[in-house]
């Protein structure tokens, strides 16, 4: 029975992955992964003789009642730094399984379960360190930018080749010294491999945390012989792995140059480096640009996330297309600060699904678009990607919003980006820049509309 219900378990998370692929049918996959999750947990504890029946729905009262209260007070803007900091806790469970284990059999184990102890180790805590510092750069407790140490990569390639040799003393001498030595250096490792990663790479790195808790999970299965965490496990490397180089690609950047580039140094600080005039726009200006067009794209970034501005969009589009004017959004793959966080932002505001358009979809269909109504993005729309081969970000897909026919940038300053590097897109002829808080200007926008 035990082996049916985890067979079960695997099913869930399997369909439930399968259907996060689509943002209409995400919710439903979360839910039926969750459940899948949830029956493994049970069926582990009741099998083991771990709790009695009474500790576990305690436990499911308490941990129900946690993430309840966290899903319902996270703000969307702390969404990012929420999964980093589940990413972390789940490679220090890992590690805290492969302790355990060591602490029950004194490190004595067959050498097969040696070194998956070892890698359980050595991942988990990695995992947990470097998800923590990204928490801290996320949430502004450290600096955004690149902390970039003298021989830092050196340093970073000593730790990584002194974890390889600890797991061979351990595995040969079982020694439960060389396993905790693992998790110090590990956890060195974690934090001198993220704190030279910038904020502008924080999506891949956030994805990459995520696939390398997974494997560390799927490791800690291997070491106590549990089938769904094994799957459970594999499935989440293996999913974070894919987004993580579909993410290196929707930046035209490898993995190896997302993590020892030190790209965005200057963190976003970095002064305007055009003399050229903008075109100031008031919420009149763009209300009656908006009110003659026959097609609006609206490109979401994390200025928006940042004003809680998803319902005032929503408003402001719902107006428009009740006069008849098409109105979509262009998300671009990195736009925000993990992967897919404009497209869970909308959906908040139940944004039509079918009104979402990819990079691929977007794109051509700018030449034909009246308006183009930027809110807080900024490197996902910059034409240096494409026109400006000394860019750092050049070569890097971009929605080129600068082919449409009238282009409005809703920002509060014009301040670079998370590649803290300047924006020609701003001083096109075609471009009109309305400076404020990304809410307050889509609800004087639409004000303005409905007196015109």
């Amino acid at each position: 029975m035990t082996q049916l219900l985890y067979l079960l378990a695997a099913v869930a998370f399997i369909f439930g992955l399968k259907q996060l692929g689509s943002p209409r049918t995400a919710r439903n996959g979360n839910m039926i992964a969750s459940a899948g999750m949830l029956l493994a947990i049970v069926v582990t504890l009741i099998d083991q003789e771990i709790a009695s029946w009474g500790t576990v729905i305690a436990g499911l009262v308490v941990g129900g009642a946690v993430g309840a209260a966290l899903a319902i007070r996270v703000q969307m803007t702390a969404m990012p730094q929420l999964v980093a900091a589940f990413n972390g806790f789940g490679g220090l469970a890992s590690t805290l399984v492969a302790l355990a284990e060591i602490d029950r059999f004194d490190g004595r184990f067959e050498v097969e379960t040696s070194v998956v102890t070892a890698l359980a180790l050595a991942i988990g805590t990695v995992t947990f360190s470097g998800s923590f510092i990204a928490f801290g750069k996320l949430q502004g407790v450290l600096p955004g930018r690149p902390i970039l140490l003298p021989a830092g990569q050196a340093l970073n390639a000593a730790l990584a080749v002194a974890l390889v040799a600890l797991g061979i003393w351990a595995s040969a001498a079982d020694s439960v010294a060389a396993f905790w030595i693992i998790v110090f250096v590990a956890f060195v490792l974690g934090i001198l491999g993220v704190i030279p990663i910038g904020g502008a790479d924080m999506p891949v790195v956030i994805s990459l945390l995520n696939s390398l808790s997974g494997v560390a999970a799927s490791m800690a299965g291997f070491v106590i012989s549990n089938e769904a965490l094994i799957i459970g496990g594999a499935l989440v490397g293996a999913a974070g792995m894919i987004l993580t180089i579909q993410m290196g690609e929707a930046m035209n950047r490898s993995l190896a140059n997302v993590l020892f580039s030190g790209f965005g140094s200057d963190g976003g600080s970095a002064a305007v480096m055009s003399d050229k005039p903008v075109k100031s726009a008031t919420a009149d200006d763009v209300a009656i640009s908006l009110a003659y067009a026959e097609r609006v794209i609206v490109v979401p970034g994390y200025g928006l996330a940042v004003a809680q501005a998803q319902h005032a969009v929503r408003d402001l589009a719902r107006d428009l297309e009740t006069r008849g004017i098409e109105v979509n959004y262009a998300i671009h793959p990195v736009a925000g600060r993990m992967p897919g966080h404009m497209n869970v932002l909308l959906a908040e505001a139940d944004v039509p699904y079918d009104q979402l358009l990819d990079l691929d979809q977007s794109n051509p269909r700018f030449q034909q678009t009246d308006v183009v109504l930027i809110i807080g993005a900024n490197d996902v729309v910059n034409p240096s990607a494409r026109d400006d081969s000394t860019s750092p970000i050049y070569g890097m897909p971009i929605l080129e919003v600068d082919k449409a026919r009238t282009v409005v940038v809703v920002k509060r300053s014009l301040s670079p980006g998370f590649a803290g590097i300047d924006n020609p897109l701003f001083y096109e002829d075609g471009t009109m820049m309305f400076f404020s808080d990304g809410k307050a200007a889509l609800e004087n926008i639409l004000s303005a509309i409905g007196e015109l």
